[in-house]
């Protein structure tokens, strides 16, 4: 099956609205990645003009959700995903916009026989947070629930 990841990128951005409120843009998706960006706004910064926490670790939300819906795309009429977990790591102060680079890289053909079989998977989700220098400000890890509808 071939995927539109135009298209998918067009529906994800138009699916969850708190990212929509934050200003975050999805840049790219493709097989298993994505790449979102979090402007940098006046209402987005902390007490001492930096990033906000809260918005980093949405735009690193919003990339790992990409990176899985790009590889799972094919299921997402029979599956309910839920982020279950997280954990961040901050690296460097974040200033100007934070593009947030996330990687699927569980084996999907082994996480697709286990849907099958229990019903429900598990996996983690990489993210990297970069700022416009490329310099990493953070890691992050998203732990990912899915069970099948139904």
């Amino acid at each position: 099956m071939e995927i539109d990841y135009d298209a998918l990128m067009t529906g994800l951005q138009a699916a969850i609205p708190f990212n929509n409120h934050l200003g975050i843009k999805y840049l790219e998706l493709g097989s298993g990645r994505a790449v979102a960006e979090l402007p940098t706004e006046p209402h987005l910064m902390n007490h001492v003009g930096t990033q906000h926490a809260g918005g980093l670790f949405s735009v690193a939300e919003a990339a790992s959700g990409g990176a899985f819906l790009a590889a799972f795309a094919d299921l997402m009429g029979s599956i309910m995903p839920l982020a279950e977990s997280a954990e961040i790591s901050y690296k460097k102060i974040a200033q100007g916009p934070i593009r947030a680079i996330a990687t699927f890289s569980s084996d999907q053909e082994v996480l697709r026989k286990q849907l099958d079989e229990d019903g429900r998977i598990r996996f983690p989700v990489e993210v990297e947070l970069q700022d416009g220098d490329g310099q990493t400000v953070a890691e992050v890890t998203v732990r990912w629930y899915v069970k099948k509808l139904g």
